[in-house]
């Protein structure tokens, strides 16, 4: 099933920077929601170390809460390192002086991590692959990816990869539906790699400038699953050689630590291009995100901090780690 969509509610193509009152805006959310209450990684440090030099004690005390936080042994232990280093060579006196460094620190690790979603206009349509785990948020990320697009002046076609579920084929529907793109779909129980080649071909006939292909959400360790997923790429690749252009890989920030193991065996398998870490607002575990960036390198696209338009984002590396370290007050 191939469905034209009914409108067109995007305005005249732009650049797909927000607006500046729009982004502070997500980073005073990001700020309200990714540590609430006590939850951020220096809460009360200046409290309970009021007037003291850093000492072993502190820094003792800040590598529990990173461990914590999930921030993972590795990068955990390079932040402390440097730390270390700088407090020998007495640079940091106090708390505060710290609490900079400490938001320096991950701030360089993220950086290099923190790159857009560019599309190509070489490539009509640009095919986005979006891969992950059940549960992850996959369908929605697509949906709200849309209506970004869609805003931005790119016309947009959805296809249903995911077959599995007739549920996941209408919860895409409505998301076409939503953001006025053009829609893919065959029947529950349909082939995935057959709905996305159909998707591709109709796709490159309509002159649609973005493919925002869904597929069934699978664990890492279902090696069956993934080889399916292997599968549909190499289809895609039958239409056009160079697609898909990105793959998306939606992530569960509250899967913690298993969220870089899905990471590195997804990226093993199809080669992951970009992140989306979503649910950032049900976790105080937001490390995970200098983890992954720590291990794996990957460009992070965007994150997620709750279910409406405005609370998926653009990453910054600068903004996320504010929020991480210094919480919302400042």
């Amino acid at each position: 099933m191939f469905r034209r969509r009914s409108s067109n509610p995007a305005p005249e193509s732009g650049g797909s920077t927000p607006k500046p009152e729009e982004k502070q805006g997500f980073f005073k959310r990001l700020r309200a929601k990714l540590n609430r209450g006590n939850s951020w990684l220096t809460y009360d440090l200046a409290d309970l170390f009021r007037g003291r030099k850093i000492d072993a004690q502190i820094l003792e005390e800040l590598e529990t809460r990173l461990l914590t936080a999930d921030v993972g042994v590795e990068a955990t232990e390079h932040i402390l390192s440097g730390l270390q280093k700088r407090v020998a060579r007495n640079e940091l006196q106090d708390v505060a002086a710290l609490v900079t460094a400490l938001r320096d620190a991950i701030v360089e690790i993220l950086a290099p991590c923190a790159k857009p979603l560019v599309i190509d206009e070489r490539h009509s349509p640009f095919v986005i692959l979006v891969v992950g785990v059940n549960g992850s948020g996959k369908t929605t990320t697509i949906g709200k990816l849309a209506r970004r697009l869609a805003d931005d002046g790119q016309s947009v076609m959805l296809a249903a990869g995911d077959t599995f579920r007739a549920a996941a084929i209408e919860q895409l529907n409505v998301w076409a539906e939503r953001t006025g793109s053009d829609f893919a779909a065959q029947q529950a129980g349909a082939d995935p790699g057959a709905v996305v080649f159909d998707a591709v071909q109709s796709a490159k006939s309509r002159h649609t400038d973005v493919l925002l292909a869904d597929t069934a959400g699978r664990l890492h360790s279902q090696s069956h699953l993934m080889e399916e997923l292997k599968k549909v790429k190499r289809v895609i690749q039958r239409v056009d050689p160079s697609a898909p252009h990105e793959i998306l890989l939606v992530l569960d920030a509250n899967q913690g630590q298993n969220a870089l193991s899905q990471a590195i065996q997804f990226h093993e398998a199809v080669g992951v291009t970009g992140l989306v870490l979503t649910k950032l607002d049900g976790t105080a575990k937001g490390g995970i995100v200098i983890a992954i960036a720590r291990r794996l390198g990957l460009p992070i696209r965007f994150i997620g901090i709750g279910e409406q338009l405005e609370d998926f984002g653009e990453f910054d590396a600068e903004a996320f780690a504010a929020a991480l370290v210094e919480g919302p007050r400042q």
